[in-house]
């Protein structure tokens, strides 16, 4: 925790660095072309002194949020320069539309575009003599097996039989374990240590962002995988666990990190100023967290961040590794990272249509067993269908047959389930043919394999509906659920029509004067 807090300490250190000495060149930028106007000085500094404090104000928000003063992590110089661009561009749409759209403040255009090339020039030449002179303080990408260490222990080390060979088995561990500590913290290497032996050369530790380095390691030979570089840089997440699993065998063990959601906010909030802290969690919020998941500017986002730094959440990271065929063992918060181990306990999915958008088809039972395409409003993170018998396993049900402390449902899914609008698109698959209104609802295939055999054979005979017997009866558990249910199929198989009428109007009126409610 230390040293996690020490290195904090130096990184927000050279941001302010940098931020003040970009200001510095922002007002040499303005005092330069304020000078070479016809007009006095004395008359210039005055009407154009609030204008210049508002675009500091959007020159320093916009820089933050592009990462323009992350110049350290740059490990070439166009790490450095496309930054400036990108930012320095924004800037200058934003001022030209307060200026042209809004009419707002009384702009000198010569002194704004003048100030804001002049000031990109500065930062390029600032830019160029860092590079030329001091190299950016970077942490390699490594390989373990670059170590000198031994290659003949296994894992319970039997074959460690003489004083020699247990020296050599001691410095390769305390290697390892000053890499890690030097990168993480002693907290880290802790968590690592309790479930693989660092200084075992079949497992291997690296600091990655590319599937490159995952698929030239051999087949079947690592038992283990430790990757500490976290998840958020990867640019293609999925591939990247799909390399590492396939590299594993079964049983075989990877451990990573990712920075979620509320972890990122915090993070945000005590790096920062205050009123600076929250500005800047607002733009990237909108940045990385609402365009992605637009299709207008979703590949805009994905070429300007090249996947990079981008916000997942913690149901989104563990549904990942479930599709690429691991499952979780432990998963611990540490120094601000979400760290996890899992295991490899099957192929992956290989799913080339995740449910990421705002609409899902999510895969269900219908009549005679066959899966539909049922279409629903998202509720939970990207993935979350992958999670069901893990939040089983760890929060079993609630009153009502839903998961208790469900992590993969949004803040906005929850208000959606409480008023039904995330069922509002099944009415598509009522149109279709594929459900009815009124009827069983449409299950997974972890909720069906959760019944009784000849509940499953009844509720295969006849089309799931909208609106399910639940309503009418309001059980509390799955046992009364299937209770429920068993009593409107056997209602129905004896009068379709007069069931479906009675259930769907008695359905109406808990749900309007009882305020029934979905979880």
């Amino acid at each position: 925790m230390e040293n996690y807090k020490a290195e904090r300490k130096k990184v927000l250190k050279r941001k302010l660095i940098l931020i003040a000495v970009d200001l510095l060149i922002l007002v040499v930028s303005f005092l330069f072309f304020v000078w070479i106007k016809p007009a006095s000085v004395r008359i210039y500094l005055p009407t154009y002194f609030n204008p210049f404090l508002f675009l500091c104000l959007v020159w320093m928000v916009v820089s933050i949020f592009i990462a323009k003063f992350d110049i350290y992590k740059a490990r070439k110089p166009k790490d450095f320069y496309i930054p400036i661009f990108i930012a320095n561009l924004t800037i200058l749409a934003i001022i030209t539309t307060l200026i042209y759209s809004f009419g707002a403040f009384n702009y000198s255009r010569l002194i704004v575009f003048g100030t804001i090339l002049l000031a990109t020039i500065f930062e390029i030449i600032f830019g160029f003599l860092y590079f030329s002179y001091k190299r950016p303080v970077v942490v390699p990408e490594f390989d373990q097996t670059k170590i000198k260490k031994p290659q003949y222990y296994p894992t319970d080390k039997s074959f460690v039989t003489d004083k020699e060979d247990e020296a050599k088995y001691i410095e390769s561990r305390e290697q390892i374990k000053n890499i890690i500590t030097g990168e993480t913290s002693e907290n880290v290497y802790d968590y690592i240590s309790k479930y693989i032996d660092v200084g075992n050369p079949k497992n291997l530790l690296v600091s990655t962002t590319t599937q490159f380095n995952i698929n030239k390691l051999q087949d079947n030979y690592y038992s283990s995988i430790i990757n500490l570089h976290k998840i958020n840089d990867f640019r293609r997440i999925n591939k990247f666990f799909e390399s590492v699993s396939t590299k594993l065998p079964y049983g075989g063990i990877y451990i990573n990190s990712a920075e979620t959601y509320p972890l990122r906010k915090r993070r945000i909030i005590n790096e920062y100023p205050p009123v600076i802290n929250y500005i800047y969690y607002f733009f990237d919020f909108i940045f990385t967290r609402v365009f992605p998941k637009l299709p207008v500017v979703k590949k805009f986002y994905f070429y300007v961040t090249l996947g990079r730094n981008r916000v997942i959440s913690r149901a989104e990271t563990l549904g990942r590794l479930y599709s690429c065929g691991f499952e979780c063992i432990e998963e611990k918060f540490i120094d601000g990272y979400l760290y996890y181990v899992v295991r490899k306990i099957k192929e992956p999915a290989y799913d080339d249509n995740p449910t990421y958008g705002p609409f899902v088809r999510l895969q269900r039972y219908g009549k005679n067993g066959k899966l539909i395409g049922v279409y629903k409003m998202r509720t939970m993170h990207a993935y979350s269908e992958y999670l069901q018998e893990y939040v089983y396993m760890k929060n079993q049900l609630q009153e009502g047959g839903k998961f208790s402390n469900d992590f993969r449902v949004t803040a906005a899914g929850r208000f959606m389930r409480r008023f039904w609008l995330d069922e509002l698109p099944m009415i598509f698959n009522v149109i279709k043919g594929d459900m009815k209104v009124v009827g069983v609802r449409p299950l997974s295939k972890h909720y069906f394999n959760l019944y009784s055999d000849e509940l499953k054979e009844k509720r295969t005979k006849i089309k799931p509906g909208l609106v399910p017997p639940f309503y009418a009866d309001m059980p509390k558990t799955l046992e009364e659920i299937m209770e429920s249910e068993n009593r409107y199929l056997d209602a129905y198989n004896k009068n379709p029509l007069w069931t479906d009428i009675r259930y769907f109007f008695t359905a109406f009126y808990n749900i309007v004067f009882k305020r029934a409610r979905s979880n």
